[in-house]
């Protein structure tokens, strides 16, 4: 099980940017799931490898999953998490 209280929740700051690096990794494991990535939120792949460690970055890559429920399912389930704990991720890496 990945960093998660009961609740389904992340636990802390730590746990909220490991699941995000996770939901990264899983978003751009598909080559046409990456590039709408890219085109959505304007990153590019040098800001995609500078931001591995900006909340902001994190925070942007789970705002993406959130905004189609498809993709935040098939991740969560991927990384064995939930949708739940993404979204309170990317709320936790917002602040």
């Amino acid at each position: 099980m990945r960093p998660e209280t009961q609740n389904g929740k992340p636990d802390s700051a730590a746990d909220a940017e490991i699941l995000a690096l996770m939901a990264m990794g899983w978003t751009l494991s598909d080559g046409r799931r990456a590039d709408r990535l890219l085109a959505l939120t304007g990153l590019d792949a040098d800001a995609l490898r500078a931001g591995v460690g900006n909340r902001a970055i994190l925070s942007a890559v789970l705002a993406f999953l959130a905004d189609h429920e498809p993709d935040l399912v098939a991740c969560a389930e991927a990384i064995e998490s939930s949708p739940a704990a993404l979204i309170a991720a990317k709320e936790n890496l917002s602040r």
